[in-house]
């Protein structure tokens, strides 16, 4: 039977582990820059493929660069991050400060793939140039 005011079949709940759940969505948003840095790196073989005619060529490529640059600072936040204790309250402060400059960076990275999508790579490579 359960307790009152408990549904039948639940559990009672357990305290959040924070460090934990920190470490896994440290986890989960460096999974996820790996796939964008893969995307960066897609789309970076695409513009050297057309070469210096492509009209965007510099635009592109420096924007690429900068994407990358930002996602490389992310990921070394993310690993610092998740190799520090969160529940250590010398270490929260630091975690904090660390977070916000990660989730800073991931956010210019969207913006910054924002304008490498809208200046776009017109061809692929996989048609013969004329």
């Amino acid at each position: 039977m359960a307790p009152a005011g408990q549904p039948e079949g639940l559990q009672p709940a357990r305290p959040l582990n924070m460090n934990h759940y920190a470490t896994k969505k440290s986890v989960a948003e460096s999974m996820l820059d790996v796939a964008l840095l893969m995307a960066n790196a897609s789309q970076l073989k695409a513009v050297l493929e057309q070469g210096p005619e492509f009209k965007y060529y510099i635009t592109v490529i420096t924007l690429i660069g900068i994407s990358l640059l930002f996602q490389v600072l992310a990921g070394v936040f993310f690993v610092i991050m998740a190799r520090k204790d969160i529940n250590n309250m010398a270490n929260q402060r630091k975690l904090d400060i660390m977070n916000n400059v990660a989730t800073g960076l991931v956010f210019l990275t969207v913006i910054v793939n924002i304008f490498i999508t809208a200046f776009g790579v017109q061809k692929t490579g996989l048609f013969p140039k004329n």
